[in-house]
């Protein structure tokens, strides 16, 4: 779980005195963006963002519920609201509350029962009715809850401006989930899966570049499932829509995150060896090397097919560095079956992947599933693939040296005239000389490759 928060803003009117937005995320690159598009739509009523809840007239949670400590996570932050409320009603002055995202979705009666401080609960689909749950909160404090799915209605009620800070963008395009794994809410916390049109995928996209945004991230649960309406009426492919962006000016690069293994299909494979726009990094989550594991997760893939696919699309992309994602002490796991994870690992090898002890949500199926795992047994196992995953990206970064790649540079580093930006393969990337020609896409001579980032200079110095 990471959390992040919204940048602070200017109010749209200098000549009035802003009402202060704090958003504090919690999770996935899709509760960024989320919070994101809350800022959009709550801009035009005057608020502007600030970086303190101390400041704040509005603060905003946006929730993840993947994991057990992340919920509580939540109880614990509302709680230090709550005094931050109480002390502001004594100095007559308000503070409204609201939890948005996957706690909201999955808890949202229960949150209002924990902590009447909360004056609203709203779910990743509901979030554009913002502007007008507050005054619905003044006429009937009833009314507090919005958590019914509809992402088409979300989308075509939220402002067609966005605010955009940098180069790099978020852009969902796919929302939901329909795999049911055994131990994921996101099908109960964001519904059954659903694509935006391609059209409206675009227009987002142009405003984007438009705005000076040279790289965007295709975001989706499963994002490669993605199939929204194209042109013609006909649904589109993952595939189909990023070739349609790589031909807006200005979108120079392209990623997509999260896939489904069941859903990398053949033509996005083979854009990947074609299509220039599309970054040679791919994050393909297979959580278990075991098939008997992975039968019990309900992944509906089997650990050969899973290799066989990272082979054909490293045929088509040999370049391409793999994330993934992976659940250690899931119910029933033994050493045996952890033992076909680490053997997987070590056969496909990773640039970067996220490695989870499991934690039981309530209302999915594996919370109850015989054969919980000790904490202590899957700690000492989590410990293990770690240290695998930590050498072999160490091993990835350090590959670098001495390769010139184009580096998107993005913003200002720490020491003088230096710049930091991404790689083809998503490495921070610190430049020396560069600041100068933050925005822009430059080759990068690589003199180092630290377990966390790249360091190098400049190719060609002309200009700078």
């Amino acid at each position: 779980m990471t959390e992040t928060l919204l940048p602070p803003t200017p109010s749209d009117d200098a000549g009035a005195p802003a009402k202060r937005l704090f958003i504090k995320t919690y999770g996935c690159q899709m509760n960024v963006y989320d919070s994101e598009r809350m800022a959009d739509v709550l801009r035009p009523l005057g608020y502007a963002a600030t970086d303190t809840a101390e400041d704040a007239d509005f603060v905003i949670l946006n929730t993840c519920h993947i994991r057990e400590k992340a919920a509580e996570k939540v109880y614990s932050e509302l709680g230090k609201l709550r005094e931050l409320k109480d002390a502001r009603a004594t100095v007559s002055r308000t503070m409204t509350i609201a939890v948005a995202g996957c706690v909201a979705q999955a808890e949202g009666e229960e949150i209002m029962r924990r902590q009447p401080a909360v004056d609203l609960v709203v779910g990743p689909q509901a979030y554009h009715q913002l502007p007008e749950l507050p005054t619905r909160t003044a006429r009937a404090r009833g009314e507090r809850i919005g958590a019914d799915f509809a992402p088409n209605e979300k989308f075509d009620a939220l402002p067609a401006a966005r605010g955009v800070e940098g180069f790099t963008a978020f852009l969902t395009v796919q929302e939901g989930c329909d795999k049911f794994c055994t131990f994921c809410v996101v099908p109960y916390t964001r519904g059954a899966e659903w694509s935006r049109p391609v059209a409206a995928v675009l227009a987002e996209a142009r405003e984007l570049a438009d705005k000076g945004v040279r790289e965007v991230t295709l975001l989706g649960q499963n994002v490669n499932a993605y199939n929204g309406e194209g042109p013609d009426g006909s649904p589109s492919t993952l595939a189909k829509l990023a070739y349609a962006l790589a031909e807006i000016p200005g979108i120079d690069r392209i990623r997509y995150t999260t896939s489904h293994p069941n859903d990398m299909s053949d033509d996005l494979i083979a854009a990947h060896g074609a299509l220039e726009a599309l970054m040679p990094w791919l994050h393909l989550p297979v959580q278990s090397g075991s098939d008997r594991i992975l039968r019990a997760m309900n992944r509906k893939h089997g650990r050969q097919k899973y290799l066989d696919l990272i082979d054909r699309i490293r045929a088509a992309r040999p370049d391409i560095a793999l994330s993934g994602d992976f659940i250690v002490g899931f119910p029933g796991e033994t050493e045996a079956d952890f033992e076909q994870t680490m053997d997987l690992v070590r056969r496909v090898t990773y640039a970067s992947a996220f490695a989870f002890m499991y934690s039981p949500r309530p209302g999915t199926p594996a919370a109850t599933m015989a054969g919980q795992v000790p904490e202590a047994t899957a700690r000492e196992r989590l410990h293990a693939l770690q240290a695998l995953l930590f050498e072999q990206q160490a091993a990835f970064n350090a590959s670098r040296a001495g390769m010139t790649i184009p580096v998107l540079l993005e913003k200002p580093g720490r020491f003088g005239a230096q710049a930091t930006g991404r790689s083809p393969w998503l490495q921070p990337v610190h430049v020396e000389d560069a600041a100068p020609l933050i925005g822009q896409i430059v080759p990068v001579r690589i003199e180092s490759g630290g377990f966390k980032s790249l360091g190098g200079r400049l190719l060609q110095q002309k200009g700078v």
